[in-house]
Order: C-alpha cells, then structure tokens, then sequence
C-alpha cells in the first residue's frame, strides 16, 4: 500500500512538471500560500486534501496511487512468512508460479481447473502478499524484481526438494531444446563467484525472453523450466570412500 508520504512526494513530483507553484496551487484550493507550503512539507495530509490536490492538477487520484506503486523498489527475495503463506495452499502456489510467468486470468482458468473466481480469488491473496498489486479488471503488476529468486532455504524451495526435484529430474532431457550436464572439476575459488554470475545472467537471459515471446501465439510458445546449480558438492557415496586424514 501506498503512504501518505509517498503520496505526497508523488504530488510534488507532478507539481513541478506542470509548472504550477505554492501559489498557484494555494489560489486553487482556496488557501494561504504559506499553508500549502506547511502542509506540504510536514508529509501528512488527510486524503481528501490529496484529491482536491489530483483535481488541481486534473490528475486521477488512481492514476497517483498506480505511478506511486510503480516507483516502489522491487523484491528479490520474499521473507519467510510470504513463502509459508504461498506453499500453505498448492492452488495458490500454482497462482503463485503462474503469474511469475505472467500468465493472464484466461490463461490459467484455461490451463487448469480453477474457476474464475476461483483464479481471482488467489490473485487477491498473492496481492495481499505482496507478490503482485492487483488492478482493474484483474490484471496484476508484479512487484518482484528481474533477479528475484526464493530462499535458498525457504518453505518454497523446501516444498520443491520434498515434492518436485526427483519428477524433474526423471525425465530424459532428450526433447527437443532439453539438454542436461553434468560437470565435474577443481578451479580457482577466487573465479567461482564469476561463473555463478554467469549463470544468473543465463537465467535472466530466459526470464527476458520469456517476456520477448508473449507476443507470439500460443501454438508457437512451449513451456520450459530452466534449473541452474553450482555448489561445492561431492556424492555421499563417493565421500564415505575417501581415506581418513
């Protein structure tokens, strides 16, 4: 939710691209000069003061409060009682993955079976998240970062060590645009960090593209899930044979 303060920053940020002074603005709201001056700089307001404000400058109060939440800084990360809150319910957790896809409403009611007021229902609760911000007629803004990731130790990647990593790596990977490696070797600790860098970019590589292909028509997209992975790691069976000392 937006607070009164950044609505308030929004409303000076506006003011000065219109061109309007304290004076005028005081002149159009039927006040002192040196009041609007005041109230704008304490930072707090009451909300029917910000709209005769929007009106002063034929601004949609709507449209303030959208461009207010599209300046918040992003997440790359949720906290802990976010994730517990979407694994709670593998519906939501569906809803959850779905629109970090940026699927529409219609696509999902068409993909799954969830009902529409069903999808519109987890739209609201990943709202109330903070994962999305919900608008008018159901369409949604994320409000995650290009670099967002879950916890590496969080309820959503434990539900997926538990529930999802053997189904996934069951399969071939001999698809068409499948493929897995399986790399072994020593470097230089000092160039580790570097190749992890590497591989973020691959994966934002994939997020963008993802993005790039929604305007293509659906016959012509195909669903992939794309897992990147570097650890120090050596097989549990391999290190029980290594010599003591």
């Amino acid at each position: 939710m937006s607070t009164t303060a950044d609505l308030i920053k929004a409303l000076k940020k506006e003011l000065k691209a219109a061109h309007m002074t304290y004076a005028d603005l005081a002149q159009a709201l039927g006040m002192a000069e040196s009041s609007v001056k005041r109230m704008l700089a304490r930072g707090d307001m009451p909300l029917s003061r910000i709209d005769a404000i929007c009106r002063a400058l034929r601004l949609d109060f709507a449209d303030l409060a959208r461009r207010v939440a599209d300046s918040q800084p992003l997440l790359a990360e949720l906290s802990q009682e976010q994730e517990r809150a979407v694994v709670a319910d593998k519906k939501l957790l569906l809803m959850a993955i779905c629109v970090l896809s940026q699927w529409t409403l219609e696509q999902i009611t068409a993909a799954y079976r969830l009902s529409e007021a069903e999808a519109v229902k987890y739209l609201a609760q990943l709202d109330r998240i903070g994962i999305i911000e919900l608008r008018p007629l159901n369409r949604y803004r994320l409000k995650l970062a290009k670099t967002f990731r879950w916890r590496p130790h969080g309820p959503v990647m434990e539900f997926f060590r538990e529930h999802a990593l053997l189904d996934y790596f069951g399969g071939g990977f001999d698809g068409a645009g499948e493929g897995l490696m399986l790399v072994h070797g020593s470097i230089a600790r000092s160039l580790a960090p570097a190749l992890v860098e590497r591989l973020q970019r691959v994966a934002q590589d994939f997020a963008q593209q993802h993005l790039a292909d929604q305007r293509l028509p659906e016959q012509e997209r195909e669903g992939y899930t794309l897992l990147l992975a570097m650890r120090s790691w050596e097989f549990a069976a391999f290190a029980q044979m290594r010599r003591a000392g």
